[in-house]
């Protein structure tokens, strides 16, 4: 049995301040531009505000893109274009700068963290920062066996707790988070029909690289297995992550919850964060206030999950490569929001009436 208390993040998680919410609405009114004329900008500049406690808002200065990894034994049934166990290509890949994601945070300046739980190599291989949280080597098969121990999964969560602990301490001030694994977007697959009551063919999508028809049917087929293993576990999410999930999506979901307790934004990238996220509100229903939709990848497991959560994509540019690609491309726009927040001009009418009523105070 596990000794870790899921509940305890419901009384921990607070909801962005309302109060600084409407001060910085007020702010934005009497701005040069009329309010609205900025789109969803004028909402991302004021959420920002409201989870910063800051009027004006603050600038993003130290944001960090989070990756958590994972092989997934799911992934021996052909349910992936890449080949099973071999998610630790992509680490080293990203690693040495040759990812979209790598490309992206090389360009806007931004520090890319991988967080090894479950890749199916030697640790060796890869650096000590990288593997320093690991808990098991690859996930277990999830159509006919566990992902994970319960023990392994308290770990899993357990790391991705400390994870946002660190990054807060460390003065991150907003995480682009996403996963590097094969055989992810079955496991969240499952977990998204399973939290929405849905069928396996719902959520089935064709994964970061494209699958063909007939691994198409293998992986709904997959989900399909796994989902029977996984309703009789649906109201103990930590038992419903050690069933179907993985050491990297346990991982996740402790990391956007304490994330949420520490008041760290974050923005979410593709269907495997997704599924995570909509497993985190299950657990503490005010998390998702502090998380924001990067995009809409084309997956539908990540379409359901966002529309049960009432998170709008920011983008939508059919960005299906993972890795927290698609999620980097939308920190540029919170950027603008947080700079054109702070940075517009009041009106001059608003200024005058402002110094008059000093005066009369002054008199």
């Amino acid at each position: 049995m596990s000794s870790l208390n899921l509940d305890d993040f419901t009384d921990l998680i607070e909801r962005p301040d309302g109060g600084v919410r409407r001060d910085a609405e007020a702010r934005r009114e009497r701005q040069i531009v009329p309010p609205g004329s900025l789109g969803r900008l004028d909402d991302l500049g004021e959420w920002l505000s409201a989870a910063q406690s800051a009027v004006p808002v603050r600038p993003i200065e130290q944001p960090r893109v989070v990756l958590f990894a994972g092989d997934h034994g799911i992934a021996e049934l052909g349910v992936s274009a890449r080949p099973a166990g071999g998610a630790d290509r992509l680490v080293r890949d990203v690693l040495e700068g040759g990812r979209p994601v790598s490309v992206l945070a090389r360009r806007l300046g931004v520090p890319v963290r991988i967080v090894d739980m479950a890749l199916d190599c030697d640790p060796e291989s890869l650096p000590d920062e990288v593997v320093r949280h690991r808990v098991r080597r690859g996930s277990g098969r999830i159509d006919i066996e566990d992902a994970l121990t319960l023990e392994e999964a308290e770990a899993a969560f357990r790391a991705g707790v400390a994870v946002a602990d660190e990054e807060a301490d460390s003065g991150t001030d907003l995480v682009v988070l996403g996963d590097v694994s094969v055989g992810g977007t079955t496991a969240a697959g499952v977990l998204v029909a399973a939290l929405c009551g849905t069928d396996a063919s719902v959520v089935t999508g064709r994964g970061g690289e494209a699958i063909d028809d007939l691994a198409w049917m293998r992986k709904c087929a997959a989900i399909r297995d796994a989902l029977r293993r996984a309703r009789p576990v649906l109201g103990d999410q930590l038992q419903l992550l050690a069933t179907v999930g993985g050491a990297d999506l346990a991982a996740i979901t402790g990391f956007l919850l304490q994330s949420a307790v520490r008041k760290l934004p974050v923005i979410l990238d593709g269907v495997v964060v997704a599924a995570c996220a909509l497993v985190a509100q299950r657990v503490a229903f005010r998390a998702p206030d502090w998380w924001l939709a990067a995009h809409d990848s084309g997956e539908p497991g990540q379409a359901k999950a966002l529309d049960r959560m009432a998170l709008e994509p920011l983008l939508s540019h059919g960005v299906t490569v993972g890795e927290g690609a698609g999620a980097l491309l939308a920190l540029p726009l919170v950027q603008a929001a947080a700079a054109l927040a702070a940075e517009l001009p009041e009106r001059p009418e608003v200024l005058e009436t402002a110094e008059e009523k000093a005066e009369e105070k002054a008199e």
